[in-house]
């Protein structure tokens, strides 16, 4: 089957005249959709690899929208070491725990057997992380929102500073994933009516006035038409090379969905330095 190009589409709740309370119901029930189906659970493995090369147990996760897959990956990737999470985004979801200044996340927010993922209330940009935030940097499920030279920049940042950077996407520009994504509106339904604390704006929007699995099922689609293939992945780290930082690019399975995964690694605090995937 021909692999469609990327296009330059736009998702309808990226617009600047989407609201943003419903932006956020959005992100809250992709995020429940992903952490009960365990769709980034195949990545663990990688990703603990990964911040082991790099000697750190600390993690800033960028984009992080409501919160993204880190509840159920925060046991499985930390596997018994100290492991800290600080999620952040350019426009933090303030309904969410993202919300929370640098506190433990609340009782309500589904992170409270977590006690090491904490919050940053501040935006925080992707292309130029603040030097405070030190730490391997994730991406869920956000990169194919950025144009190539975009996309570069926060690749090339986190390179400046060798910092190790690992982007995830299940979304895929193939036609197995495009009928997946027509489960998400259920999905949504079935998420909005165990999501606790209840709240009325979230069982409106998603169960009498359906708006929310509409845009998740629509946005999924363009999602899966702007996503990066793997030859793409590979040009964007075009110039970012160095003895001491290594890229690996390609699919993991193991569910019911392939990851594509592009991880850089700072390799300096390691003795045996792990060759790279060929890009």
């Amino acid at each position: 089957m021909a692999t469609l190009k990327r296009q330059r589409w736009f998702e309808i709740h990226d617009g600047p005249w989407f609201p943003g309370f419903l932006r956020d119901i959005m992100t809250e029930s992709l995020e429940a959709i992903w952490n009960a189906s365990g769709t980034y659970r195949p990545i663990a493995p990688l990703l603990r690899q990964a911040l082991r090369a790099a000697g750190t147990t600390s993690v800033v996760d960028l984009c992080s929208g409501g919160g993204g897959p880190w509840p159920g990956l925060c046991d499985e990737v930390a596997a018994g070491r100290p492991l800290t999470i600080r999620l952040t985004d350019r426009y933090p979801n303030t309904r969410s725990p993202a919300g929370s200044n640098g506190s433990r996340l609340p009782a309500d927010s589904g992170f409270s057997g977590h006690a090491s993922i904490t919050a940053i209330a501040e935006p925080v940009d992707a292309r130029n992380v603040p030097a405070n935030l030190h730490g391997f940097r994730s991406v869920f499920s956000s990169f194919h929102h950025f144009d190539p030279d975009v996309a570069r920049a926060i690749l090339a940042d986190a390179f400046a500073h060798r910092e190790g950077i690992a982007i995830f996407e299940s979304a895929r520009r193939n036609a197995w994933t495009m009928i997946a994504v027509n489960a998400i509106p259920l999905l949504a339904l079935r998420a909005a009516a165990r999501a606790r604390p209840v709240r009325f704006s979230r069982l409106f929007w998603t169960w009498i006035l359906p708006v929310i699995p509409f845009v998740l099922w629509l946005d999924g689609i363009l999602s899966c038409l702007r996503s990066y293939s793997i030859d793409e992945l590979r040009q964007l780290t075009a110039g970012l090379s160095a003895p001491d930082y290594a890229w690996q690019v390609g699919d993991q399975d193991g569910g019911r969905i392939p990851i594509r995964y592009l991880i850089g690694t700072p390799l300096g605090h390691v003795a045996v330095r792990p060759p790279p995937c060929p890009l």
